[in-house]
């Protein structure tokens, strides 16, 4: 861990530890990795009922000023103005080669403000770029991120526990859609959106009214949950995490992001992403199923096809909600659903593998309703 007087704290943290969380260092913020009853507990309690995240370590920046939308059209690859306001996009920022330099969700509030929710790893880093990317546009930057807690109440039972004390029906919000509405007399912002594949909401709030929300909802029956149930509920999912799945050497193509991308419009970074789409032989996300007994590949494990070294375990793990161990990993396009891969469980040891559809679970999500 690093040096503690370095490493930040959510407005929570004394809750997360009053409640006996375990707390550990996650890019530079301390935060509860599990709670007492653990990360399988904390997995099923979202998947059957609710569960409740701190996510206040993200990042929240606001663009804003007469150009807002000019600016977002250029600086992300997804079409901002066939958004509806109170509508919400997930997308990513390119390099000049093509790379990711960070996914976001984009909310489209206002004509002349929108608020870009970025990774807490990457916040000092996308501001500078994003700033960078401004020159000539007549729009401001804010790092905001200081202004908000945010809080995720996640699984099929979200909406009934939070709805008797919403100013707002909350099942007239679509998914990946917004409002500003009060929760338990709190105003913020109240989204349907999540990073479990179940679905809920997040609710961005004043910093100093996290505390008696979260106690509102666990005392409705949401359960805490920590990062270790979050990122197994993720990775389900089958939802992007940057630095395993994606960074800046991976295109949005390459990762099956291609459904966030306008190819009509121009973007920083479309050259450096259709000349990656031009490159061959490339490599293309795929899911896997371990099919024989012997480990689960991790991170960074090597995936083979036959004696040659073909791609590179991302994420993997076993899945409690199907009972099989599972991961995702990058191999040669040429890998289609049902072919069988080795990959590696340690040095010298191999298990095979067949690649199989994603997401591995689909749990209660709504689906985004089209224009």
């Amino acid at each position: 861990m690093s040096d503690a007087t370095e490493l930040k704290k959510t407005p929570l943290y004394e809750e997360h530890v009053r409640l006996g969380g375990k707390i550990v260092d996650f890019a530079g913020w301390l935060l509860p990795i599990q709670y007492p009853e653990g990360i399988l507990k904390e997995h099923e309690n979202v998947r059957t009922s609710c569960g409740l995240f701190d996510v206040s370590h993200m990042g929240e920046v606001w663009v804003s000023g007469p150009e807002t939308l000019k600016f977002c059209e250029y600086l992300i690859p997804t079409n901002v103005s066939r958004m509806k306001f109170g509508e919400i996009c997930y997308s990513c920022f390119c390099n000049e080669a093509g790379g990711i330099v960070d996914d976001l969700l984009l909310y489209k509030k206002e004509e002349k403000r929108v608020l870009l929710v970025v990774n807490a790893s990457n916040v000092d880093k996308d501001v500078a770029w994003i700033k960078a990317r401004a020159k000539g546009f007549d729009v401001s930057i804010e790092n905001a991120s200081s202004e908000f807690a945010q809080i995720a109440i996640q699984g099929p039972d979200a909406e009934k526990i939070v709805q008797p004390f919403a100013s707002v029906v909350l099942s007239e919000i679509e998914f990946y859609h917004f409002v500003v509405g009060r929760v338990n007399g709190i105003e913020g912002i109240i989204s349907r959106t999540g990073y479990t594949g179940e679905d809920g909401f997040e609710f961005y709030i004043r910093p100093d009214a996290a505390l008696p929300l979260w106690r509102k909802l666990v005392s409705l029956g949401a359960k805490p949950a920590g990062l270790g149930a979050r990122d197994l509920l993720r990775f389900e999912a089958c939802y992007m995490l940057y630095g395993n799945e994606i960074d800046e050497v991976t295109s949005p193509v390459q990762a099956g992001m291609k459904w966030i991308i306008d190819f009509d419009k121009d973007f920083y970074g479309k050259e450096g992403v259709v000349k990656k789409m031009e490159q061959s032989p490339s490599k293309r996300l795929r899911g896997f199923e371990v099919v024989e007994k012997g480990g689960i590949p991790r991170h960074g494990a090597k995936i083979r096809i036959g004696e040659q070294e073909a791609g590179v375990v991302t994420t993997g793990n076993k899945s409690p909600s199907i009972d099989k161990i599972v991961f995702l990993g990058y191999v040669p396009e040429t890998v289609k659903i049902g072919d069988t891969v080795d990959v590696e469980i340690r040095p010298g040891k191999t298990v095979k593998a067949k690649a199989v559809k994603t997401p591995f679970y689909r749990g209660s999500v709504k689906s985004k309703k089209k224009a």
